[in-house]
């Protein structure tokens, strides 16, 4: 074992990520330049791609493009995508373009272009085991490289999973049937599902939707039946008026997250065209296409609503589809050569965490207990991304809320917030007990805001930190500054844990 080996293995580091989507990117690229911070984020990928199945030309991102891995932490970093779009030859075209929605294809650049600068991430290495010392307040995280073929363990005292979601399957779901598959790979299988007579798209989200549309483009051509159906009452597009979108704002998050569990389930279960519908406009493209389809020739295309799947037949020579209709309470089926499952995603703990998962906590319900600062254990070590829907609302899976999300961990982590947080941003008040008290974000006319510049740290979030604004980090407390021996590497963790608070 070599010298520098040896010093990897008795490394330590402060925080330790595993999985490399937006979020733990966009943490990965917020925690780099803080000075003393030692981290590291790990992905079994070799490399950094956001849903590759569902990178349509045609597709866009639902949030504008500050909701990228940086901008709404710290407008001024280098990851921003305005950065990357000025570094690669983008920024005029952007600017003429007016458009605020990033393509998919160009929001997937962007974080390959972010991945490609970072230090502090590992691709082509599976975690399989998280292991903790109890005596040295230590995790261990062990896994395999695939460039190296080696098994190695890496030690780290605070833990963000970023693992994602995977793709929902109906029950009973033949999946096995290549056939059947789930919009996840659609990209894939296009090739093959245009080859057949017809091809069914089931479900009513934006995934769906954006399948359908790019094969309807190809109906005449390839002169397959396209057929669209969904459980749903109707194609809901998705809500996007200014005064819905302060819900997807820290004010909510601190409303919903102490409501009682039973009344978030039942507000999330009514919010479903806040976060799940259709862009609205891609409803009325599609329509349009339908109609320009229609005046060339005629074509094979139902679309149906209020049926709910119920089994998927496997034939030697087709698909049949059975359903049920909700309102009229009636049975119907459909033959189809290939059927795309549009069904969307669920979370699921991983594999990994079984030898630790007595330290998680659950609610009632048997989910994940996500507290307000997004950790899950009984010490506050652990930090999820992208899984607290029922404790952090519609937010959580909203790209525009990771970076609020990753100063409130950092903050969790370092014992101070290296990136100011805004606490109240909404012009609603949405908890009747802070009603009287409540100032609004827009409460002061411009010409009283105090424009004089606040001081930020730059290059050292950990030194002189007394002298910035007080007003930037009410909560801040002071670092105390260590010094240790020649070749001894030393946290700059100083937070107290749960227990000890």
């Amino acid at each position: 074992m070599t010298t520098q080996q040896r010093e990897m293995d008795r490394e330590i580091f402060d925080l330790l990520g595993i999985g490399i989507g937006p979020f733990n990117l966009g943490l990965a690229a917020l925690s780099e330049p803080i000075d003393g911070f030692n981290c590291l984020f790990l992905d079994a990928k070799t490399s950094f791609d956001w849903h590759p199945g569902m990178l349509l030309k045609s597709s866009r991102l639902q949030t504008p493009f500050m909701s990228d891995l940086v901008t709404m932490a710290d407008p001024t970093s280098r990851y921003s995508y305005l950065n990357f779009a000025k570094k690669t030859g983008r920024l005029y075209p952007f600017y003429i373009r007016e458009n605020f929605f990033l393509p998919r294809h160009e929001y997937n650049l962007y974080c390959q272009w972010v991945s490609q600068q970072l230090s502090n991430l590992k691709f082509g290495f599976k975690v399989t085991q998280v292991d903790y010392n109890a005596g040295e307040s230590i995790y261990r995280v062990t896994g395999f490289d695939r460039r190296s073929g080696k098994t190695h363990t890496y030690q780290c005292r605070k833990l963000v999973l970023g693992t994602g979601t995977e793709p929902y399957l109906p029950k009973d779901c033949p999946i096995q049937d290549a056939r059947v598959m789930h919009t996840a790979s659609y990209m894939q299988q296009k090739t093959y599902l245009q080859s057949q007579s017809a091809i069914t798209v089931i479900g009513s989200g934006q995934s769906a939707a954006e399948v359908f549309y790019d094969l309807l483009q190809d109906i005449d051509t390839y002169g397959y039946q396209l057929n669209w159906m969904t459980r749903s009452a109707r194609f809901y597009p998705l809500e996007y008026t200014k005064l819905t979108l302060e819900m997807t704002s820290p004010d909510y998050v601190d409303y919903f997250h102490e409501l009682a569990p039973e009344k978030r389930c039942a507000l999330i279960a009514s919010q479903k065209s806040l976060y799940k519908g259709i862009n609205a406009e891609l409803i009325n493209d599609i329509y349009d296409l339908l109609y320009q389809k229609r005046l060339i020739a005629d074509f094979q295309c139902q679309l149906m609503t209020n049926v709910a799947l119920t089994r998927i037949q496997t034939d030697p020579d087709a698909l049949k589809l059975h359903f049920q209709h909700q309102e009229q309470n009636t049975p119907l089926s459909q033959t189809t050569g290939a059927v795309v499952l549009g069904t969307g995603y669920h979370y699921r703990l991983p594999e990994f965490i079984k030898e630790i998962k007595q330290q998680i906590e659950f609610d009632d319900a048997g989910q994940l207990a996500v507290q307000r600062d997004y950790s899950i254990d009984i010490r506050g070590d652990i930090f999820v991304q992208n899984v607290g829907l029922h404790t952090h609302g519609i937010s959580s899976p909203d790209l525009g809320m990771g970076c609020y999300r990753n100063g409130i961990i950092l903050k969790a982590v370092l014992g101070y917030a290296p990136y100011h947080i805004e606490e109240h941003i909404a012009f609603q008040t949405f908890d009747p007990a802070k009603f009287a008290n409540h100032q609004p974000c827009g409460s002061n006319a411009i010409n009283t805001l105090n424009l004089n510049p606040k001081h930020f740290p730059k290059t050292s979030p950990h030194s002189n930190t007394a002298d910035a604004s007080p007003h930037l980090y009410p909560s801040q407390t002071p670092t105390s500054s260590m010094s240790a021996g020649a070749g001894t590497k030393m946290s700059v963790l100083m937070a107290p844990n749960k227990e000890a608070q």
